[in-house]
């Protein structure tokens, strides 16, 4: 179950990239995921979830401005595949399988970037305007992520 889990964290990261962290971080401080014993400890400290939280919202009000680029350019792209990857490394650390939950990271982060990208094109054809595709994509990461680290409690 963590194998899927860790793809699905990780194709998260790639729908947006610091959405996955901040659900990981809030899960562990939460004591959803114990991470206590592990590399990833920091994540559950009491500052961690909020700093990334703020990150994450940042990433969803900017990601409505016409000028970010896209997710596909190299730097954007590499973002989101090291989001996945220490998403993913951190969930499965907590059941001993890092490097299985980074490689499935990794993974679904190129599945999120390449998949959400078509899907977000496609939907916002549909709408022939991007905003509400943009906000349906937000609401499949966010809630996506919500429901990812609660599976894992």
């Amino acid at each position: 179950m963590i194998y899927l889990l860790a793809l699905l964290l990780g194709m998260v990261s790639g729908l947006r990239t610091f959405t996955a962290p901040a659900a990981v971080a809030w899960a562990a401080h939460l004591g959803w995921l114990p991470l206590q014993a592990t590399s990833f400890a920091f994540l559950g400290h009491s500052v961690t979830p909020w700093v990334l939280g703020a990150l994450a919202l940042g990433e969803l009000i900017t990601d409505k401005l016409p000028v970010t680029p896209s997710r596909k350019i190299p730097m954007a792209f590499a973002a989101r595949l090291i989001s996945g990857g220490f998403s993913g490394a951190a969930l499965g650390s907590a059941v001993g399988a890092t490097i299985a939950g980074m490689a499935l990271g990794v993974a679904g982060a190129v599945i999120g970037t390449l998949g959400g990208y078509e899907g977000r094109k496609r939907l916002a054809a549909l709408f022939r305007r991007d905003l509400p595709a943009a906000l349906m994509e937000d609401a499949v990461a966010v809630g996506g992520a919500l429901l990812i680290v609660r599976a894992v409690a």
